[in-house]
């Protein structure tokens, strides 16, 4: 099959050996090929901006820009890429969110070496790929409007959320968000005063409540 004819695809994630497993997975069909490889946020969405793809493949958690807010840039100035995100992070914490962004899928890494091949060719056709429990989680949240708290944070506030939930620090939040920690501390009042909590105690029991961690 001409190359013109293949399914491009960009694969963005901050770790060699993944990047490496996905492009073989991927070259391995006869109709799609790893046009681009990049390896934080950044230059995801630099390559975004300048070079087509039928399918960019994201990490949720990369340095300098995270998959969602790559999500929320793409939206902004209305590049139509089809987006999956691939992520450590299992479905019920991440999958509503980034569909409500915009992404087009939600596969796990550890579900990738299964699914990568049939979650492309499912958005490719139009659909969105995710599990059946969490879409009936999307249609149950378009019927009725009954948001839990964390859902009214932004994309970063939740990304900031989860790090505190985990019991990373100010100095390892800032190195993995790329920003300085006056303003992960910045965020952090911002999710605290959303939240309606006191401390980072009330947050991990939260999110250990509504299975976020």
């Amino acid at each position: 099959m001409s190359t013109d004819k293949k399914i491009k695809i960009l694969i963005a994630d901050d770790h060699p050996i993944i990047r490496k497993g996905l492009r073989q997975i991927i070259n391995d069909e006869s109709d799609m090929q790893v046009t681009a490889e990049v390896s934080d946020g950044f230059e995801a969405l630099d390559r975004l901006r300048k070079q087509k793809f039928d399918i960019a493949i994201l990490d949720i958690s990369m340095p300098k820009k995270t998959g969602l807010e790559i999500l929320d840039e793409l939206k902004l100035e209305k590049i139509k890429t089809r987006i999956l995100i691939l992520s450590v992070y299992s479905e019920e914490q991440y999958a509503l969110r980034v569909i409500k962004t915009g992404a087009k899928g939600y596969l796990t890494k550890e579900s990738a070496p299964d699914e990568l091949v049939k979650a492309i060719r499912k958005i490719i056709e139009g659909e969105t790929y995710i599990s059946t429990i969490i879409a009936d989680k999307v249609l149950s949240d378009l019927i009725v409007d009954n948001k839990k708290i964390h859902e009214c944070l932004s994309n970063r506030e939740y990304s900031v959320m989860l790090m505190i939930a985990k019991g990373m620090t100010l100095k390892e939040m800032s190195y993995q968000l790329n920003i300085n920690v006056k303003t992960i501390s910045t965020y952090r009042k911002r999710v605290m005063d959303k939240m309606k909590m006191n401390s980072n105690a009330q947050l991990i029991l939260y999110c250990q409540e509504n299975k976020l961690l």
